[in-house]
């Protein structure tokens, strides 16, 4: 019973800030503060891990302040502006929607100068500024080497398919040749004046001599 007691305070002192209490997260998680031991908290300050990486310097700077309106009071121009807000009026409790670099330890201080602090810690962030790449344990090369060990093998696996559908069918016959492809380029040529040729040789041999030839003949023998 007694270590169930002490298992019990430990995960709520991980779920809430408390003295000397620490917290886990990853960006883009909500984490609640909580000012335990604190009689009357005025404002709240935060200490960087790693200010080189927010571009600031080393030590506490304000976050929050108490108001006598009741609504408390947020820099505009901090990094937690837009993410930072009060759970109550009297600032006991605070929700913050981590993001790389809020790494550090945050503290609530008492109109007594009584305080408690919290130290929040950031997955992922480092004192280089670098974010970590990924694990050996990580799931994206447990998950994308398998997938492309199975592309691989489908693409052999069709490649070889058509190969032997290639096999296996006959060879396709050549397409016959244009009848202009089979004949010389001289033919035509040579069949259109094989007429003219004809023509002109016959009319030579057939054409007796002209009227006149035989008066000529007789005129040159006298």
């Amino acid at each position: 019973m007694v270590l169930v007691l002490q298992l019990l305070t430990l995960l709520l002192s991980r779920a809430h800030g408390e003295p000397g209490a620490t917290l886990d997260g990853r960006p883009g998680d909500r984490v609640n503060f909580s000012c335990v031991g604190v009689s009357h908290p005025i404002r709240w300050a935060w200490a960087p891990s790693f200010p080189a990486c927010k571009g600031l310097s080393k030590g506490r700077r304000p976050i929050l302040w108490a108001s006598s309106s009741g609504i408390p009071t947020v820099p505009p121009l901090l990094p937690f502006a837009g993410r930072l807000r009060s759970l109550d009026p009297g600032i006991r409790r605070l929700e913050l929607l981590l993001s790389a670099g809020d790494s550090g330890t945050f503290f609530c201080r008492g109109r007594h100068e009584d305080e408690s602090r919290t130290v929040l810690h950031v997955l992922g962030d480092r004192a280089d500024c670098r974010t970590p790449g990924p694990t050996h344990g990580s799931l994206y090369p447990q998950v994308l080497v398998p997938l492309l060990g199975a592309g691989m093998v489908l693409g052999l696996g069709a490649l070889g398919v058509v190969w032997w559908l290639r096999r296996r069918s006959p060879p396709q016959p050549l397409p016959p040749l244009p009848t202009f492809a089979l004949s010389p380029p001289y033919s035509s040529t040579c069949e259109n004046r094989a007429p003219e040729t004809h023509r002109g040789g016959g009319a030579q041999d057939f054409s007796g001599p002209g009227p006149g030839a035989g008066k000529d003949l007789g005129m040159g023998k006298g």
